[in-house]
């Protein structure tokens, strides 16, 4: 079910009469321009340091420099001989060079005898290769026989130096950079700092983010349904977006219809939590509560209005530093407004650079015959044809339609010059957080 009201037109005020449609000095911001206003407001938050094991996930909030050069050593890079390539060189005239075998280097062993002319050393991949040696010749380019107790191996091709050998800092050298601040740890990262003993990380403290809705139509999720409720949806759906974000959501009670209540509960969560979102209540209406409250003071308000479909009246203020956004109860409205601007505040907030979501271009799979004044994000699902990525709308994409959000991969782009757009035409993409990643 879905939450909420977001003003279409004109909306009654209870009274049967129209309530005027710049009841709250709206001036509309178009969306990068609200995004800034907010993101102005927004610094990378505490530190802390964990353990390499619970990083997942997390971001990095400094810098990691190599300790050592990887390798540390030069490293075979198959099982093999060590041999002194130019004890190979007689190969090219068609003779079979014989080499005495005078260790066996499995890994993690040291070979404390050198390679000098005449001999070599068995050795396994990624067994440190011993000092003399400069290449490795594959133990199926060899054969061998016992002479007297000693052991030979037969080459009948030569060998150039460094072949099959990994030098050391092949990969890096002691002192570069590793990882830089603001990226995000996953399997890859881990492994790259498990190699090198990066055993405790610096990170950005998740940013807690207080997430109520408005309305005194709402039911929480575990009880029955009543006539003229739904049920509280959004916020659940707001504190997966905030997980996926990578901030902590915390999930508070549902404020009716009460303006002082609400006054009272937002100006506490703002104390509390670095970031507060509400859902509901900032259309024009008589019980439109957020609405009412930004604009009356005890915030500073940086936008309640923008050139958006859906969530044109998603608003936004700030109080001692700290970012209020008060998105609209419809479902869709509610989704679109997350991503496009609690969502970057969130990941500016960890430190990371890349805020907002991957722009593509693909083609339009279905003609969007809406037209609107503001520029539409639709909800759509990608696909490739004949090697062409095609972006497809929704086909129920209204404010309040929330079962198409599940399915959803991407928000389509329509700017209302376009007036509309036609199967096949150009879009921009923004692809939403895991398809296609």
């Amino acid at each position: 079910m879905e939450n909420g009201k977001e003003q279409s037109g004109k909306e009654q005020n209870g009274k049967g009469q129209p309530d005027t449609p710049n009841k709250f000095q709206r001036k509309a911001l178009q969306v990068p321009v609200a995004q800034e206003k907010a993101l102005a407001y927004v610094q990378p938050g505490e530190t802390e340091i964990i353990s390499l094991k619970e990083s997942d996930g997390r971001i990095l909030a400094a810098d990691v420099i190599a300790p050592h050069p990887y390798p540390a050593f030069r490293r075979s890079g198959m099982d093999g001989y060590a041999v002194r390539s130019e004890d190979t060189l007689a190969c090219e005239e068609g003779e079979t060079v014989w080499l005495k075998v005078v260790d066996h280097i499995p890994c993690g062993y040291v070979s404390s005898v050198p390679i000098t002319e005449g001999t070599t050393s068995r050795i396994m991949t990624g067994a440190q290769v011993p000092d003399g040696a400069d290449a490795v010749v594959m133990l199926e380019a060899t054969e061998s026989r016992s002479e007297n107790g000693e052991t030979y191996i037969g080459l009948k091709r030569a060998i150039e130096p460094g072949k099959n050998v990994t030098p050391r800092g092949f990969e890096l050298q002691e002192g570069e950079l590793i990882l830089a601040k603001g990226r995000e740890i996953g399997p890859g990262e881990i492994s790259v700092l498990a190699t090198f003993g990066v055993h405790e990380v610096e990170v950005y403290r998740r940013p807690v983010v207080g997430i109520f809705s408005t309305g005194t139509e709402l039911l929480d999720i575990d009880e029955p349904l009543q006539p003229g409720k739904i049920r509280n949806s959004n916020t659940y759906m707001l504190a997966a977006q905030i997980r996926e974000a990578g901030g902590t959501p915390v999930v508070m009670e549902a404020i009716p219809d009460d303006i002082e209540l609400a006054r009272s509960k937002v100006a506490s969560a703002l104390q509390e939590y670095d970031i507060v979102v509400t859902t509901g209540g900032v259309s024009v209406g008589d019980y439109d509560i957020m609405g009412e409250l930004v604009a009356s003071g005890g915030v500073d308000m940086l936008f309640n209005k923008v050139t958006m479909r859906p969530g044109s009246v998603t608003t936004a203020a700030v109080k001692d530093g700290k970012l209020l956004f008060a998105l609209s109860g419809n479902p869709g409205a509610c989704f679109v407004g997350f991503l496009l601007f609690v969502r970057p505040a969130i990941r500016k907030k960890l430190g990371m650079t890349q805020l907002h979501l991957a722009e593509w271009t693909a083609e339009l799979g279905a003609d969007y015959s809406k037209v609107n004044n503001f520029t539409r994000f639709v909800r759509g699902r990608l696909g490739v044809r004949e090697g062409r990525l095609v972006a497809t709308p929704a086909q129920l994409d209204e404010s309040s339609v929330m079962v198409t959000i599940k399915d959803s991969e991407c928000l389509i782009v329509i700017p209302p010059e376009l007036k509309g757009a036609s199967k096949g035409h150009p879009v921009t993409v923004l692809v939403l957080p895991g398809a296609w990643s």
